[in-house]
């Protein structure tokens, strides 16, 4: 009797399901969100974390699902967006970390050099608060405009206090930027879209941020999970030497580590 006892003891260790292993549900938009979480997804899956990348093209929505509690995380904007966007939709959405930097740039289908913008040129910006500020910033860097004393990064065309070519600012959203690039004389397009519709940054753009840019694209979720161990298990594999590697070697400059 003891000797069957010890068979089905035996017996049920080996035939019982293994332990799931931790899923993370991540937000990200394509490019290079998305391709980072898929390279990293092998490396999880030593660690016993199962990565699901679920694709977004939109800015807002991957917040809201982060915050509602239908993913965990997401990964496609920056420090200063998040907190625009806690402070204005009222969520509470914390960093994990820091991955990289892409820098922002400006484009055409019509010009070559900056100084070639015609009198009353047309400029699509993209219209959430931070980027819209990010795009005046850097065309006020560039000389094209000038913007009020003390501005930053939530300006406004509004703050525009000198215009000597009186350009037109259009303010789009920024998923629509490289689409109207035909239609306008410049466009300040945020370095995933513009790598999504087959421009080279480091080469097709007019004028493009340096690498100290403080926009820093960071891993996103709740207060109630950032510190999970397959969040931080997420965290550091996108800080490993292999994904420094990848980023090198595929995006050729257009984005830089920040780790």
């Amino acid at each position: 009797m003891k000797r069957l006892l010890a068979a089905a003891t035996l017996f049920a260790a080996f035939s019982a399901p293994a332990l799931a292993a931790d899923t993370l549900n991540v937000a990200a938009t394509p490019v290079p969100h998305a391709e980072l979480l898929e390279f990293v997804k092998p490396m999880l899956a030593k660690q016993g974390v199962e990565l699901k990348v679920r694709v977004f093209t939109d800015y807002v929505q991957p917040n809201l699902q982060v915050q509602q509690k239908n993913l965990d995380a997401n990964f496609f904007q920056h420090q200063p967006y998040l907190d625009e966007f806690n402070a204005s939709r009222k969520t509470t959405l914390v960093s994990v970390t820091g991955v990289h930097i892409e820098p922002f740039g400006a484009y055409s289908s019509k010009i070559k050099k900056l100084d070639e913008l015609p009198e009353g040129a047309s400029v699509a910006i993209p219209n959430d608060a931070t980027n819209g500020g990010r795009a005046l910033l850097l065309l006020a860097k560039a000389g094209v405009i000038t913007l009020k004393e003390g501005t930053g990064i939530t300006a406004t065309p509004k703050d525009i206090v000198g215009n000597p070519k009186h350009i037109q600012v259009r303010e789009l959203e920024a998923a629509t930027l490289a689409r109207v690039l035909k239609q306008v004389d410049l466009a300040l397009i945020n370095t995933n879209y513009a790598l999504e519709a087959g421009l080279t940054p480091t080469a097709d753009a007019l004028v493009i941020e340096g690498n100290d840019s403080p926009y820093v694209n960071i891993l996103v979720a709740r207060a109630d999970n950032k510190d999970s161990e397959a969040m931080q298990k997420l965290a550091k594999a996108l800080h490993s030497p292999e994904v420094k590697a990848f980023i090198a070697d595929k995006y050729k400059g257009a984005v830089v580590p920040a780790f």
